[in-house]
């Protein structure tokens, strides 16, 4: 059992995946490998001159890894709720977790398969958005959505934050204590 489990590896999901694990949350990223960041050049990211979007996202599941975060290449068709969360089937395998974050980018096939509300997007060509409360929560109790797919702004630097936004909600839930995740200079 998992206590996170995040659908998509695209900033938004390994930004969210990389606070969980070292939160000390075991943390599972499921990603179907074609985020649309895959496709992007980026140079408006804030402490990087330039980098191709492949490179950023392997990049952010790598950080993700190196606090413990599982990540598996699959496809997610169905989540349902468990005795203890959400049991969530994938191409290839079952899993379960305490809580789900949605970072799917554009996709909201799923979340709406699941019953999770949307609604109108407000960026250009982003039609449709999962309905999110202020702290990233959907209409489906413990399941939270990040980044485009809850409808921030698709630039890099924006759905990686709000991912990061959206997991310190989650662990904070989870601790039943507001968390916070700053480091210092090691001397």
């Amino acid at each position: 059992m998992y206590d996170i489990a995040i659908i998509g590896a695209g900033p938004a999901g390994a930004s969210a995946a990389l606070f969980a694990a070292k939160a000390g949350k075991k943390t599972l990223v499921l990603d179907h490998d074609k985020s649309m960041t895959k496709r992007a050049w980026v140079e408006n990211h804030y402490g990087v001159m330039e980098i191709t979007g492949p490179d950023l996202v392997e990049i952010g599941k790598e950080q993700a890894k190196k606090f413990g975060a599982e990540i598996v290449t699959d496809t997610v068709q169905n989540i349902t709720k468990a005795d203890n969360g959400f049991k969530i089937e994938t191409d290839n395998e079952t899993f379960e977790a305490d809580h789900i974050i949605f970072a799917t980018g554009v996709a909201v096939e799923l979340a709406e398969k699941v019953g999770i509300k949307t609604k109108e997007g407000t960026e250009p060509r982003i039609k449709t958005v999962l309905d999110v409360d202020a702290k990233g929560q959907t209409s489906v109790s413990g399941i939270w959505g990040a980044g485009t797919v809850a409808g921030v702004s698709v630039h890099t630097i924006i759905t990686a934050g709000d991912g990061a936004r959206v997991a310190i909600n989650v662990i904070s839930e989870l601790n039943g204590e507001r968390y916070v995740d700053h480091d210092v200079l090691k001397s």
